[in-house]
């Protein structure tokens, strides 16, 4: 299974930064923002968020707030956004497993497509195999064959479903027997990954990025068809034998539904400045952040390809509800 891009047509007018609109013939905003990160803190998208957050604070008259409300995969924070007033003064920064889980989980209180307005995709979140150096592989080859050595004690890390899904999709092809481990962050996977308490995980680029210059760090693979440029040394799965594994997600903002078209365009046109800013620019290279903005049509188009993906994957078996 390949998640691939491809390029998307949109109107104009979704590309457009219109002049700041108003809920309500005011303009936005009109007081601070809560921006929900429905991951604990320290994780990627925490660390995207609060840099987002920082990036637009010149330009707005009040400040956007980062909120952790952990729980559930994403889906305690995702509710709060999903049962918000569409002033957009409530606002959701999630990966792409926010359309995966509802073939994860055993049940959700919202349509993670119907019930919140898209805004904009963030970012292209390559994820990464790592490792403790002082683990016994270092590289993916070895790894399977340690875990084939010693069947369901190579534990492998995960934050979300997708990073799950990537662990045991890699495992089921392998032939090996990997138990899924899982983390509420990304900063808490690495620094179990650190201190030799876990074998294995995958995690994004983001989370791994500051761990790799102390050397206590390996990175075995990448998630995705082709090579970071964050991590250049670092082989891809398909290069090291699992044919045809080319999987990624991303970082997107959504909005509560019903989101006035215009108040959309108003948001969005400001985090589209910001991204376009080059000291931003550099801020996410240096974060290990693989820029993708792209505004609310495309968004949608990327949300429902994904929710077919993953429709396919649990008729086949190779998603199963938690229990």
């Amino acid at each position: 299974m390949t998640l691939r891009r491809r390029p998307l047509l949109f109107a104009a007018a979704a590309l457009a930064a219109p002049a700041p609109l108003a809920a309500q013939g005011a303009p936005w905003p009109q007081r601070p923002v809560r921006l929900i990160v429905p991951y604990a803190a320290s994780g990627g998208t925490d660390i995207l968020a609060r840099a987002t957050a920082e990036a637009l604070r010149p330009a707005l008259p009040h400040p956007i707030i980062v909120e952790n409300r952990a729980g559930a995969a994403g889906v305690v924070g995702s509710e709060v956004v999903a049962r918000a007033e569409p002033d957009g003064h409530t606002l959701l920064m999630v990966v792409s497993t926010h359309v995966m889980n509802r073939y994860h989980l055993p049940s959700m209180p919202f349509d993670p497509i119907r019930d919140f307005s898209p805004i904009a995709m963030l970012t292209r979140n390559t994820m990464v195999l790592v490792a403790g150096a002082n683990q016994p592989f270092d590289s993916l080859r070895a790894m399977v064959e340690h875990a084939k050595r010693n069947p369901g004690r190579v534990g492998t890390g995960s934050t979300e479903a997708l990073s799950s899904f990537i662990g045991q999709e890699l495992a089921r092809r392998a032939g090996v027997d990997m138990p899924d481990v899982a983390y509420r962050s990304g900063g808490q996977l690495m620094n179990d990954i650190v201190a030799g308490h876990l074998p294995t995980g995958w995690t994004s680029t983001v989370s791994a990025m500051p761990h790799i210059g102390t050397g206590r760090v390996r990175v075995l693979a990448v998630s995705t068809g082709t090579r970071t440029p964050y991590f250049p040394d670092a082989p891809t799965a398909a290069e090291q034998g699992v044919t045809d594994f080319d999987l990624s997600g991303w970082v997107a903002l959504l909005g509560p539904p019903r989101m006035d078209p215009a108040l959309v365009a108003t948001i969005g046109g400001a985090v589209q400045r910001a991204f376009d800013d080059a000291a931003f620019q550099q801020r996410l290279v240096a974060l290990g952040v693989e820029r993708d903005f792209r505004p609310p049509a495309a968004l949608l188009e990327a949300m429902q390809r994904d929710d077919r993906i993953w429709a396919a994957a649990a008729q086949a078996g190779h998603i199963r509800p938690q229990q």
